[in-house]
């Protein structure tokens, strides 16, 4: 599939840029030079007529993604949240695509639902409404349960999106190889891993069955999370291309005049959503992947309300506590710390001097503080870097893609609700708090507890690793290399046992 016939849909995505109007948009607001805008348009024109035609009453960029598919219009959900980079009449055209979509015709979802739950309709559901919101892989219902008489959200995957998105990723798959090929530089992003991490999560979010259970998971995470609540879903009116959870009433998260009229302060509900983000990526490790305005609802309580679950992030402790010395190295301005983790970590090969690390490092820290957030521009402090990693040979990490993604969307939400809001000045409290729970004694004492309870599932094999063990130390000529490779790993390990062992009981007098 990710053969040479992909070319053509690489030149239609770019003809359907130029005959939509969206080139022009794009180069623009990239500050293109002249003369490169104009040697794009002589280039692009001659393929005009084989780009989509979209639907001509929408914007510009806003018609070409949605003509282009649903892998195009998720990007666009990701720069509608993003005013400093894209500009603020360029953002709000494009919360178009975060849940106002052309919808499916009701019949068409109940055929869905029937299918999907094996039962009539009217048997399980009434007052079924026309769609309430509609976006790029699904839409969404409102009905009342006939057993209990509540209130439910019923969501619908649209029909063929599967077969849609895996086009768009084939085609994806295409243009990073070319990218490889062409632009060996650009192989330490592994542009490859790159799309595949992508095809993973859009996997996920096609299978509501997968949503159903992150909803279940996050809601019982968050349920201590003050001013913050999640639908829980219904699973026995759930299945894999339809989702039933409870009802959730609120404001779109985009929509400041609302807000405004609850009589809500919207620096406060700024700082919130940054702060319950970090929380959630730091305390469990498992954080909601796509919290654009389209997927936040405001009470009339000023609570947080999320939705949409098809995208969910998880990341390790290990990583968890390296991302946040990172960030508390940038916020107490030690840079030189910040470089030692990234060393630690992996990040950067080891070749490279970590003393001219921490001075790139603190060449992109520095402007941050100090300076009016509304004069920080994201866009060129990502592009700067871009060369520092560039320069220091760093690799695209694909299990942070989605982290690194998602802190940036949630700033721009953030930024959305009080464009004076420093998002480094909002993290410093949730860092502090998870650096003390998480590195120090107490970490160390549960580390080795959890040590301990690894090595006890183990327990009644150590008799006969220790005996085969000592047969090889006895007999080195008699085993293989292998075994005596092993035998001072399995010494070690069991020394390490006892000694976790005897830390824990020590804990525990």
């Amino acid at each position: 599939m990710r053969g040479p016939h992909n070319l053509w849909r690489l030149i239609r995505t770019g003809a359907t840029f130029e005959r939509t109007g969206a080139m022009r948009v794009v180069l623009e607001q990239m500050n293109v030079p002249p003369r490169i805008r104009f040697a794009a348009r002589v280039l692009g024109w001659p393929f005009k007529l084989l780009g989509l035609r979209g639907d001509e009453t929408l914007p510009p960029l806003t018609r070409a993604l949605t003509a282009l598919g649903p892998a195009y219009i998720k990007f666009g959900q990701t720069l509608a949240t993003r005013p400093d980079v894209v500009g603020q009449d360029l953002a709000d055209q494009l919360r178009y695509l975060q849940d106002k979509l052309p919808p499916f015709p009701r019949d068409t979802a109940m055929q869905v639902i029937a299918e999907e739950l094996e039962v009539p309709v009217e048997q399980v559901f009434t007052e079924l409404s026309e769609p309430v919101a509609a976006a790029s892989i699904a839409q969404v219902h409102s009905a009342i349960l006939v057993q209990s008489g509540a209130k439910v959200a019923i969501k619908v995957l649209r029909p063929g999106v599967e077969r849609a998105f895996r086009r768009d990723i084939d085609a994806f798959y295409f243009a990073a190889g070319i990218i490889e090929i062409l632009l060996p530089s650009t192989r330490r992003l592994r542009p490859l891993d790159v799309i595949r991490h992508f095809e993973s999560v859009c996997e996920s979010e096609l299978d509501l069955r997968l949503e159903a259970a992150s909803a279940a998971e996050f809601a019982a995470n968050t349920e201590i999370d003050a001013g913050f609540s999640v639908p829980r879903p219904v699973w026995a009116l759930s299945a894999r291309r339809v989702l039933t959870l409870g009802w959730a009433e609120g404001v779109p998260m985009g929509d400041n005049a609302a807000i405004d009229a609850l009589a809500i302060d919207r620096r406060e509900l700024g700082i919130r959503v940054l702060t319950l983000f970090l929380r959630h990526a730091l305390r469990d490790g498992f954080f909601h992947g796509d919290m654009h305005q389209g997927n936040l609802k405001v009470t009339a309580t000023a609570e947080i309300i999320a939705l949409d679950f098809g995208i969910m992030g998880r990341i390790d402790a290990f990583t968890r506590r390296a991302y946040a010395e990172i960030l508390f190295g940038f916020i107490r301005k030690d840079y030189r710390r910040v470089a030692e983790v990234h060393f630690e970590a992996g990040y950067v090969p080891p070749d490279r001097d970590i003393d001219e690390f921490a001075r790139a490092l603190r060449s992109v820290g520095e402007p941050i503080f100090g300076m009016d957030a509304r004069h920080i521009s994201m866009a060129k402090l990502l592009a700067y870097l871009f060369e520092v990693t560039e320069r220091f040979g760093m690799e695209t990490r694909t299990e942070l893609i989605l982290l690194q993604r998602t802190m940036v969307v949630v700033e721009g939400v953030a930024r959305s609700l009080n464009p004076e809001i420093n998002m480094w000045h909002v993290a410093k409290p949730v860092v502090e708090e998870y650096i003390r729970g998480s590195i120090g004694p107490k970490a160390f004492a549960r580390d080795l507890a959890s040590t301990a309870r690894i090595l006890a599932r183990f327990g009644p094999h150590l008799p006969r690793l220790v005996e085969d063990a000592l047969i090889a130390q006895a007999n080195p000529h008699r085993v293989d290399p292998a075994q005596r490779k092993a035998g001072p790993l399995i010494w070690g390990a069991a020394g390490g046992g006892l000694v976790a062992l005897g830390v824990v009981l020590g804990a525990m007098l």
